[in-house]
């Protein structure tokens, strides 16, 4: 029989599945859209944009919500409303305006979905088993990219969304009859409470404190190359690498990598602590380190290489590395702010979420001012990076400070 933590990292883990997988559907439906369409570059970078504007808007409101409401119950609506998002597309795709609104949508429930989680693991994860609850959320959700990678090249484009927004549906039903809720009369109980259960927080506290803005700022530098390959890698394996049907399927080769470490990074980052005595501190920033520096280095050598197989090695090593931030930066929400990591990472993701609404209409300037070299984009990516490991490497904590 499961224990509540494990239950409840699986399901939390299966709900990032359909969450990351719809995601991805758009950046390869966008291909046949925009033959049928006749959609422009900057329209098609509109659209893939559009769901980082919602998604943005609902970071706050998810932590804000899950403390007060409860988790299951905000986790619900977010779920619903991403699922009837996604399974809709077909019906406002006829106009672009209304597939942006749409996509809009689909940001604004997708934004209240890990806020949330992030809150249920602060409250019912041990502390000495968070690294791997981070590990499986994030490979769940590479896995949910993998499949739809997979999947989607063989459906009409339409199907795509059909079939991921059923999933959804589907999770809504097992969460209610499976996840059960512990709470007081005023919060969810925590099974691994925190020294201090400081209840007068300000705004301010969460902007004031250096160890969470390196916590930000080293999940605004994930993102911001994270981006790049989740919107743009099918685009840009069709259109420079000379791509067919066929090789699009090898964007699912990053997701299987990005999952596969991440599984692992967070087992290892477990036992570094509770075997070999590392401080928690030390964990948090080796992991962050290669979380950030490897994905910055291999990213630069993706961009210098003109042949398919290669480019897919490379970014596979860049996404797959990325994973070890699930064991650094993202579990550090619940030891400086135990009480508040779904609004700390509400925060942080709301921030992390401006490269998502910049990337698609950024590089397709950056491409059509460098007159067709992706050059540009992939430098600024890897600079990202590098900046984020120095200030996380600097500033962070694994204490509490609210």
């Amino acid at each position: 029989m499961w224990s509540r933590a494990s239950q409840t990292i699986a399901l939390c883990s299966i709900a990032n599945f359909i969450n990351a997988a719809d995601r991805v559907i758009m950046p390869i439906a966008i291909v046949p859209m925009t033959d049928e369409f006749k959609w422009d570059l900057h329209g098609q970078g509109w659209v893939l944009s559009s769901f980082a504007v919602g998604y943005m808007s609902s970071q706050v409101i998810g932590g804000s919500g899950a403390k007060k409401y409860g988790g299951k119950l905000i986790l619900t609506v977010s779920v619903l409303l991403w699922s009837f998002s996604t399974f809709l597309v077909p019906f406002f795709a006829h106009s672009i305006n209304a597939l942006i609104m749409s996509r809009v949508l689909l940001g604004l429930g997708e934004g209240l979905g890990l806020p949330t989680i992030f809150h249920i693991f602060a409250h019912a994860i041990p502390g000495e088993e968070r690294s791997r609850a981070f590990g499986y959320l994030v490979a769940f959700g590479s896995i949910g990219q993998t499949f739809a990678s997979v999947i989607c090249p063989h459906l009409s484009w339409e199907w795509m969304f059909y079939l991921f927004g059923s999933l959804g549906l589907i999770w809504v039903v097992a969460w209610m009859m499976m996840y059960k809720e512990i709470r007081t009369s005023t919060e969810e109980d925590f099974v691994d409470p925190p020294k201090v259960n400081n209840t007068n927080v300000s705004w301010r506290d969460f902007l004031c404190h250096w160890p969470l803005w390196s916590i930000y700022i080293a999940h605004f530098s994930m993102n911001w190359s994270n981006y790049i390959i989740m919107q743009w890698l099918p685009t840009y394996m069709t259109r420079t690498l000379n791509a067919d049907k066929r090789h699009i399927m090898f964007t699912a080769v990053p997701y299987v990598m990005n999952s596969l470490v991440g599984v692992g990074a967070g087992h290892f980052a477990d036992s570094l602590i509770t075997r070999d005595k590392w401080t928690v501190l030390s964990v948090r920033r080796l992991m962050t380190s290669i979380g950030l520096l490897g994905p910055g280095l291999f990213i630069l050598f993706f961009s210098a290489v003109n042949n398919v197989p290669l480019a897919v090695l490379f970014v596979s090593i860049s996404l797959g590395l990325s994973a070890c931030n699930s064991s650094g930066h993202l579990s550090n929400h619940a030891e400086v702010a135990p009480a508040h990591a779904g609004i700390t990472f509400a925060i942080s993701n709301t921030l992390a979420t401006i490269p998502g609404i910049t990337c698609g209409p950024l590089t397709a300037e950056l491409v059509l001012q460098s007159h067709g070299r992706w050059f540009p984009v992939f430098a600024i990516a890897a600079g990202v990076n590098f900046v984020g490991a120095i200030i996380y490497l600097s500033q962070s904590a694994a204490s509490q400070v609210i």
